[in-house]
């Protein structure tokens, strides 16, 4: 069985994160609430930047 590069998935994790972390998402997440007593923008870039680190590890496993 032959492996497919990786380097067109790491780059499309690379966008996606350059969308995660951009003006217009994250002023969406920029609201007075709070998740468990954190505000919701501070866990919204925890979330998403967790949620990129596990998408990377599950590339580079593969």
């Amino acid at each position: 069985m032959t492996e497919k590069p990786k380097e067109p998935r790491f780059v499309a994790l690379c966008m996606l994160g350059l969308v995660l972390f951009n003006f217009p998402v994250l002023a969406l997440f920029n609201v007075g609430g709070t998740v468990l007593g954190v505000p919701v923008l501070y866990a919204y870039i925890f979330a998403a930047w967790a949620l990129l680190i596990a998408l990377m590890a599950r590339v580079a496993e593969r």
